[in-house]
C-alpha cells in the first residue's frame, strides 16, 4: 500500500500581506482614514495655491468658527452611533440662543441664563428620546417635530435680532487667550469656547471607550435586540443619547451666542446637517455601531477647513460649499456602503 503524502503547507491557504490583512482587522477605521487623508490634501491644496494656510491664525480662527460645530458633532456622534438622527439641533440652538439672550437683558443673572440655555437643549432631547423609546416614534419624525418645536418657539420669542451687551460677564467665553506669540498677526489665540468644545471631545471619547454606557451606545447601534439579550440597559440609553445631543446643542448655543453677541430666529438653520455631514465624513456609520469622536471633530474641520478655501479663492460662489459638502458626503456614504459591504464578507 502506497501513502502519498503532501508537502510540507501544501494543504495551508496563502497568507494575505501585513497590510491586506491589517485594514481586514481594520476596516471601520478606513471612512476616518479617508476623512484625515482629505483634511490634510485640502491643507496641502490651500498652501500650494493661496499660501498662508499653515500658519496659527488660520488654525486658530479654524477652532474658533467651528467650535459650536464640533460640539454639536459629538453629540450626533452619540445618536448616530445608535442607529438614530437627530434633527433639531439648529432649532435647539435658535431658541436656546434667544431666550437666553432676552433673559439676560431683562435683568437675570447671566449665568444662570447660561445655565436655562443649556437645560432647555436637555428639555428638548429628553423629549426626543422618550417619543423614540416609550412611543415608538421614529428617530427622524421626532426630531423633526422637536426641530418644528424650536423653530417656532424660538420665532414667537422674536423675530429681530437680540444683542447683549459688550460688558457681559457670557462675552468672556469668547475672549482670546494668546498661547503662542508670533510675528506680526499671525498668533495661536484660543477661546474659552474652544476650551469647552475640545473638553467636551475628551469626555466624550472617555464615556464610549471607557463606560458601561458608551459600550452600550455600540451595542445598540449593532444590534439593539441582542443589546436587549446581553440584559445592557438599552431603553434607558437610547433616552440619553438624545438628551446628550440636545444638551451638546444647548451648549453650542452657549459657545456661539457669546462669540457672535447676539442671537435670533434663524440662527442654526441648517447647522443639523452640517453636524450630521461632520459625523458621517469623520467616519460614523449611519447604520450605527462603528464611529469615532475625534473622526467627527476631523469631519467638522473638513468642513471649516473648506469655508476657508472658499473664501480665500474669492471666485467660487458661497453657494458652492453646499454642493461640495454634498459631493464630499455622498462619497463618504458610499465608502461606508462598501465597508458594510465587506464586513458582511
Amino acid at each position: 500500500m502506497t501513502i502519498t503524502t503532501l508537502p510540507p503547507h501544501a494543504s495551508e491557504q496563502p497568507t494575505e500581506s501585513g497590510f491586506r490583512h491589517w485594514m481586514r482587522l481594520h476596516l471601520d477605521l478606513l471612512p476616518t482614514a479617508a476623512a484625515v487623508v482629505i483634511f490634510i490634501g485640502m491643507i496641502i491644496y490651500g498652501e500650494i495655491a493661496y499660501g498662508r494656510i499653515v500658519q496659527a491664525s488660520t488654525v486658530s480662527n479654524l477652532l474658533i468658527n467651528n467650535a459650536h460645530l464640533i460640539i454639536l458633532a459629538v453629540g450626533l456622534t452619540f445618536v448616530i452611533l445608535t442607529g438614530g438622527i437627530d434633527l433639531s439641533v439648529g432649532a435647539i440652538i435658535a431658541f436656546s440662543s434667544v431666550a437666553g439672550v432676552m433673559l439676560i437683558n431683562a435683568g437675570w443673572n447671566p449665568w444662570l441664563a447660561v445655565l436655562i440655555m443649556i437645560v432647555s437643549g436637555s428639555a428638548f432631547g429628553a423629549v426626543s428620546g422618550i417619543l423614540i423609546q416609550y412611543y415608538n416614534v421614529q428617530p427622524f419624525i421626532a426630531t423633526l417635530a422637536m426641530m418644528f418645536l424650536g423653530r417656532g418657539l424660538a420665532s414667537m420669542l422674536s423675530t429681530v435680532p437680540q444683542r447683549i451687551g459688550d460688558d457681559s460677564p457670557v462675552r468672556i467665553l469668547a475672549a482670546q487667550m494668546k498661547l503662542i506669540d508670533g510675528p506680526k498677526v499671525n498668533d495661536l489665540v484660543v477661546t474659552p469656547g474652544v476650551i469647552i468644545a475640545f473638553g467636551i471631545v475628551i469626555i466624550a471619547f472617555f464615556v464610549l471607550h471607557r463606560t458601561r454606557m458608551g459600550r452600550t451606545v455600540y451595542a445598540i447601534g449593532g444590534s439593539e435586540q441582542s443589546a436587549g439579550l446581553m440584559g445592557l440597559p438599552v431603553p434607558k440609553t437610547k433616552v440619553w443619547v438624545y438628551v446628550i445631543s440636545g444638551t451638546l446643542a444647548g451648549i453650542a448655543a452657549v459657545v456661539y451666542t457669546a462669540r457672535l453677541g447676539s442671537a435670533q430666529n434663524i440662527t442654526g438653520i441648517g447647522w443639523e446637517l452640517d453636524a450630521i455631514a461632520a459625523t458621517v465624513i469623520g467616519g460614523t456609520l449611519l447604520t450605527g455601531g462603528v464611529g469615532f469622536v475625534l473622526g467627527s471633530v476631523i469631519g467638522a474641520l473638513v468642513l471649516g477647513l473648506m469655508n476657508v478655501l472658499i473664501t480665500r479663492d474669492g471666485g467660487i460662489p458661497p453657494e458652492a460649499t453646499t454642493i461640495i459638502t454634498g459631493g464630499i458626503l455622498l462619497v463618504f456614504v458610499l465608502l461606508q456602503r462598501a465597508v458594510l459591504a465587506r464586513r458582511r464578507e
